[in-house]
């Protein structure tokens, strides 16, 4: 009898049985079900279960969080249901049949940037750190940087550029991958096409001055501009989803015996072709188009009000997984202004609701259960990972949830309105100060400090009011 094989049974009855199961996985502290009737599912007895610290549903998924200790507790689920695991991919597809055509765009979105986020995160990190050791002048009573005074942070500082160039300037070679691998499609063509499109022959757009002749591909009767699309998003889904169409026609219509030859042959030159005559300069526009609106929005005379309401919904918005669509405008933003003014929100937004725990757990300090859930959900909170301290603790009570976004909203003014920047994505909590440009660090701090004391001070005193304990 393992640990959690009572409450593995229950969650099984609880959820609708195993024939109401159309696929079940886990992630790092969550459950994750498809399930064939939603409705089935009763979420009062589950959420009443000891290993259970919340639900909630997303991308079609019924998710019920367990904590670190999720990966035990799947074992013993799969052993008393007698239903194998899958994959979280073959979930991700199943659960598409509970989707609306947003929300399946939105999952199609997500799933692109996710295996790319880790190295985003990283080479945020290394532009901050290299601005910290280029840029302030902390040296000789404040008139020398630390790599004016030494070689080795010299060699330091350009050493690291190595890694935030391949991250940055070949983004859309991950991109074109990372679409080919969702769509499912041959991946060594996906990382060509992005190749293609960040090519040492070709002008790098930033690099160009006013005034400079483009290089040109002559055909005779046409040419094209030999111009790069270093950092850029939209041209590398684009270009990236032409060739996942091209190659599945070409496999439909192509006999067996040449499809090896013909198949990657025509689909890979028709997406290059593409690629650099129509979608990149089509999707450099639009683009710049969103990001410069975006930029607008937080430098207009309007921006207190538009940071104002960024900070205040973003927190639902991760309840309906649309916050996913803000790391390709993040990524415009760093490609068209070198940073990006709204992930410093989004940062602030992961503090406060882990300050609205932290009032919790305050609140409720003589109450060993409850802590069992809110200590470790404000500590994975503060470090970026918001679902069990949103799902878990704020939503439950609802006034926590509301603490944090108005605390968030406070923050984001002053963030916006003294035009802090990051350098890129980073850690979405605490350590994300660490991506901020060191001239703005310390007035990121300074919104830090909103985001822990507003909503902890909100939710303790609404929690007195309503005598939680």
């Amino acid at each position: 009898m393992g640990k959690y094989s009572d409450d593995a049974k229950k969650l099984l009855e609880y959820v609708g049985g195993k024939q109401n199961i159309s696929a079940v996985t886990h992630c790092m502290t969550r459950m994750r079900f498809v399930l064939a009737d939603p409705e089935k599912a009763d979420v009062a007895k589950i959420e009443a279960l000891k290993s259970v610290k919340g639900t909630f549903t997303q991308a079609g998924q019924f998710q019920v969080i367990i904590g670190n200790d999720v990966f035990a507790f799947y074992n013993e689920f799969t052993s008393v249901s007698g239903i194998e695991g899958v994959s979280k991919e073959e979930v991700k597809q199943e659960a598409k049949g509970n989707m609306n055509p947003v929300q399946k765009a939105v999952a199609n979105i997500a799933e692109i940037f996710a295996p790319l986020i880790p190295a985003i995160i990283v080479g945020g990190l290394i532009l901050g750190f290299r601005n910290i050791i280029g840029e302030i002048r902390f040296m000789n009573g404040g008139t020398e940087t630390l790599i004016e005074v030494s070689q080795f942070w010299a060699g330091v500082h350009s050493f690291l550029w190595l890694i935030g160039e391949a991250i940055f300037h070949f983004l859309p070679v991950g991109i074109t991958w990372s679409v080919t691998k969702k769509m499912g499609t041959t991946q060594i063509l996906g990382i060509v096409l992005g190749l293609t499109l960040v090519s040492p022959q070709l002008l790098n757009a930033y690099a160009m001055a006013p005034g400079v002749e483009v290089p040109v591909w002559n055909f005779g009767f046409f040419t094209m501009q030999m111009v790069g699309y270093q950092a850029q998003v939209i041209p590398a889904i684009l270009a990236g989803f032409v060739l996942v169409y091209l190659e599945k026609f070409f496999k439909k219509i192509t006999p067996q015996a040449i499809s090896m030859i013909v198949v990657p042959f025509l689909s890979l030159v028709l997406a290059v072709i593409a690629a650099h005559a129509v979608l990149g300069p089509v999707g450099w526009a639009v683009g710049s188009w969103v990001s410069k609106v975006v930029y607008a929005g937080l430098t207009s005379s309007f921006r207190w009000l538009f940071a104002t309401v960024f900070g205040f919904i973003y927190a639902p918005l991760v309840i309906t997984g649309l916050h996913h669509m803000t790391n390709a405008i993040d990524l415009q933003l760093m490609a068209e202004f070198g940073g990006t003014m709204l992930w410093p929100m989004i940062a602030l937004s992961n503090i406060a609701q882990g300050s609205a725990v932290l009032g919790m757990i305050y609140l409720q300090k003589h109450n060993e259960e409850a802590k069992q859930i809110s200590i470790p959900a404000c500590i994975s909170c503060y470090l970026g990972v918001t679902e069990p301290a949103i799902f878990g603790v704020n939503l439950k009570r609802g006034f926590p949830f509301i603490s944090a976004m108005i605390g968030s909203a406070i923050a984001a003014t002053v963030s916006v309105g003294s035009n802090v920047m990051a350098n890129s994505i980073g850690v979405g909590g605490i350590p994300g100060i660490l991506s901020i440009q060191p001239q703005y660090m310390g007035r990121f701090a300074v919104c830090m400090l909103i985001t822990m004391v507003v909503p902890f001070v909100l939710t303790v005193v609404v929690g007195k009011k309503k005598d939680v304990r």
